[in-house]
């Protein structure tokens, strides 16, 4: 297997178009058609990362957080960027950064962290908007089935709690034949009228080629007509963070303790503790200080996240308690998740997860 290969994998299972606007997830460093000696899976990219990955004898990084955030304009090893990258490239290592993405995907860091606090009845607390097309298509009624079979086998076609989802409906196509002596209806100079039937399907973006190549593969005419029409609706199963309730209701006290034993830390930054029982819990992974109002007016109790700044604590206004346990804290759980999916995907290839905590704050 070769580096392009794992790459295709990984963004099958998280798309790159996931990802926020500032991001930078992909490949950053590493030629495509690299053969793979092993994986290393790590939170952050760094030079004692790099070399447990030779120590370990992995040719290849995938980490959560992207080493390169913003451009590079020289490469002299002059911070701790720089020196990491060319140390990649000396020793032709791979890295591949899945960020936001994976914290954006329904099973993804967010996720993780609520099955940690066991809640239930979880969903994304900020949808995406801007990642659903609409097929629109004309198909004869007899093979109407087999299309829209074929469109369903693609595996996007979700709406809410309901599968296989399509509208449709049947009107008349007029057209003249072709000249071609292998076309399926219609004679040269001959106005044909075909029942044909409407298919209507919505379907996440990322997979409009494989949307595409079916269609044209299932359906009989060898020119198809067809739409392709960007929708704004929020995707309900794409978003930051995420919302859910405690199966049993406990004190700011008690849930604040049981925070910091599912998260290994010592220290929770909080705010004000309100004499009120938390049921349900609004959590992000990482700097999450931008989902606390989408919290608060989802009736969440408790906001879990990292980051905050002084001023930002003010923002709960006595209505929420702001539970901040650390940007590596709230995000360790990640390696397990990114091993899991490699290791399942691909159980004969070497994939080690890192042992190095590379969380840069220190506690006294």
């Amino acid at each position: 297997m070769n580096v392009q290969e794992l790459c295709s994998a990984i963004e099958e299972w998280v798309p790159l178009s996931y990802q926020e606007s500032y991001d930078n997830c992909g490949l950053i460093v590493g030629n495509p058609n690299q053969e793979l000696s092993g994986v290393l899976v790590s939170l952050d990219s760094l030079e004692i990362v790099i070399d447990e990955a030779i120590h370990k004898h992995c040719n290849m990084i995938v980490s959560h957080h992207p080493i390169i955030f913003k451009g590079l304009k020289s490469l002299t090893g002059k911070n701790y960027v720089e020196r990491t990258v060319l140390k990649a490239i000396k020793n032709d290592i791979a890295i591949y950064a899945i960020h936001t993405n994976l914290d954006n995907l329904n099973q993804g860091v967010c996720r993780r962290m609520s099955e940690q606090l066991g809640l239930i009845n979880s969903r994304v607390l900020s949808p995406k908007n801007g990642l659903l097309k609409k097929l629109v298509t004309y198909v004869p009624k007899e093979s109407a089935e087999t299309l829209r079979s074929s469109l369903f086998d693609i595996g996007e076609d979700s709406i809410a709690n309901y599968s296989e989802c399509n509208f449709s409906f049947t009107g008349h196509s007029t057209f003249n034949g072709s000249q071609e002596p292998n076309t399926l209806i219609g004679k040269s100079s001959h106005r044909e009228k075909v029942n044909e039937e409407c298919i209507e399907l919505v379907f996440s973006s990322h997979l409009e080629h494989d949307i595409i190549a079916a269609l044209k593969q299932n359906h009989p005419y060898e020119e198809v007509a067809y739409q392709i029409i960007s929708i704004n609706n929020d995707h309900k199963y794409v978003g930051a963070g995420r919302i859910g309730e405690l199966p049993n209701p406990q004190s700011a006290f008690d849930f604040l303790t049981c925070l910091k034993k599912n998260f290994k830390t010592d220290c929770v930054r909080h705010s004000l503790i309100l004499d009120k029982q938390i049921k349900t819990v609004a959590l992000c992974g990482g700097a999450g200080s931008f989902l606390l109002s989408n919290a608060m007016h989802q009736g969440a109790d408790v906001f879990v996240s990292a980051d905050f700044k002084y001023h930002e604590f003010f923002d709960a206004e006595n209505k929420i308690i702001i539970a901040d346990i650390g940007h590596y804290e709230s995000e360790q759980y990640t390696i397990d998740l990114i091993g899991d999916f490699l290791r399942k995907k691909f159980p004969r290839f070497a994939v080690h997860l890192s042992e190095i905590n590379t969380n840069p704050i220190n506690y006294l």
